[in-house]
């Protein structure tokens, strides 16, 4: 469908065709329509399948409509806040927002566009907030800090944008996007774009949108058609950095993003490549916010050929240049390797997701077949093949309750092996940033395993310390 036919003002046609682009892609030919006329909408979508343009064009859409004939700005001297509101997960992708928006809306005549993230100064912040502004993208825990200040005035919003829904209440941002909905009004549009909307999404959907759109465009069980995907089975470390080092040497290597587990695995590995000659540079939620900025538009540049970061990259690069991705450190969850292998085979392109796994990584890869219902296809490189056997895996299943096949009998849920077991408790002690979550050094200090000690005996005394008083009774775990 092209852009003309989904009604769209002769600005932003002209912007789309300026930009290379003729034909709207899924997502954009089925939800820009709906939002145009104003309806609130559930979209869920690949990474890389247009989603941006799909909720950006419509706003710029309803920013040209409220100005009507007349250009010129509201009342000088007031501050109204934005029209429009989009809330990201990221500081990278709320970059790439405002550039979508910059780029969509260069023949709306002036359009001002304001990003407001942490690890930012704040007076820069708070000098766009106060000024004239027509769309707002930020992450919510730096606009909760404005709005509690009384710098930030969203009395005035049209338009609620919740892009990657899923990924923010991951994050523990579900209590500061109701705080931030309660100081719009009532009267607005609200579009929420998330991978899936069951649990938590479902019930903020539910509390935040109206009589809403429900538009499914893609699933991650989709099969990636451009994107060629690779598992190599690794003896040890060693073998693994072998093998790291095989690929990108290849000729046919354009630009490489590494994803590691740890912040610290991506600063060592990073430091690693450069001795070997790479042009490379580390990107995780501990630099700051300037130093992320230069490293992203060095890999825009064509300066850096290689990228290692943690899942702070995993939403938010779009580098079309990505021709490979490798999975040095496998993800906390099987939905990020689906966000990861996404940064590459952009814009029409082909490209390759390399992962290299051990043999302790069994369980996720395991997971993520599960997740994807999708076989990563194992592949060897002459003369650094394995010598290890490689490990036995079963074809993917679909999801039960317990995230593998459904138990057989209702009498079995609840018990592995025949005996009972108590589901794993969510991390309650990790620390929420504007970041996302990513997987803690042993060095960064963990939790105790709630099943590190069995509870004791009837009867038994608990045991203590030497010149240790205890507080109050044992009751087994962590002494509850």
């Amino acid at each position: 469908m092209s852009f003309e036919s989904l009604g769209l003002h002769e600005a932003l046609i002209k912007a789309v065709a300026d930009s290379g682009y003729d034909t709207a892609t899924e997502v954009q030919s089925r939800a820009i329509p709906v939002a145009i006329e104003g309806r609130d909408l559930m979209v869920s979508a690949s990474t890389g399948s247009g989603k941006t343009a799909s909720f950006i064009l419509p706003a710029l859409q309803r920013i040209l409509a409220a100005r009507g004939d007349n250009t010129k700005r509201r009342e000088k001297g007031v501050v109204y806040g934005p029209r429009v509101l989009v809330l990201t997960p990221t500081r990278e992708l709320a970059i790439q927002v405002a550039k979508a928006a910059d780029t969509y809306g260069r023949h709306v005549q002036g359009l001002r566009v304001a990003t407001v993230v942490g690890g930012v100064p704040y007076p820069a912040q708070i000098k766009a907030l106060r000024g004239p502004l027509d769309i707002l993208i930020s992450t919510p825990g730096r606009l909760l800090d404005h709005l509690q200040t009384g710098k930030a005035v969203l009395d005035n919003v049209d338009v609620l944008v919740l892009d990657e829904a899923d990924r923010m209440l991951d994050m523990g941002f579900i209590d500061d996007i109701q705080t931030i909905a309660d100081h719009l009004p009532k009267e607005r549009q609200t579009v929420m774009f998330s991978a899936t909307f069951a649990g938590h999404v479902g019930r903020l959907a539910q509390n935040l949108l109206r009589d809403p759109q429900r538009i499914d465009v893609a699933s991650h069980t989709d099969t990636h058609v451009n994107i060629e995907q690779r598992l190599h089975w690794a003896d040890n470390s060693t073998h693994k950095n072998a093998l790291l080092d095989h690929i990108l040497t290849e000729r046919t290597m354009e630009q490489a993003l590494v994803f590691t587990s740890t912040q610290r695995d991506a600063d060592w590995l990073a430091d690693r490549l450069a001795d070997m000659g790479h042009a490379v540079a580390s990107l995780h939620g501990g630099h700051p916010q300037g130093r992320r900025n230069r490293v992203l538009q060095g890999l825009r540049n064509k300066q850096l050929r290689v990228l290692v970061a943690t899942d702070v990259a995993a939403r938010g690069i779009d580098v079309p240049s990505i021709s490979h991705v490798i999975n040095y450190g496998l993800p906390m969850k099987a939905e990020d390797y689906v966000h990861r292998i996404g940064r590459t085979g952009r814009a029409g392109r082909n490209g390759l997701a390399v992962t290299l796994a051990e043999r302790m990584d069994t369980g996720m890869i395991r997971r993520i077949q599960q997740f994807t219902t999708q076989n990563i296809p194992v592949a060897t490189v002459a003369g650094l093949e394995p010598k290890s056997p490689e490990p036995k895996m079963f074809a993917p299943r679909p999801e039960g309750k317990f995230g593998g096949k459904p138990f057989a009998r209702p009498g079995d849920a609840g018990k592995r092996f025949g005996k009972p077991f108590a589901p794993r408790r969510d991390n309650a002690f990790a620390p929420r940033d504007s970041a996302p979550f990513e997987r803690r050094d042993a060095s960064q200090g963990a939790p105790r395993n709630a099943f590190d000690r069995a509870p004791a005996k009837p009867g038994a005394r608990p045991a203590t310390k030497p010149g240790f008083k205890p507080q109050r009774p044992r009751q087994g775990g962590f002494g509850r």
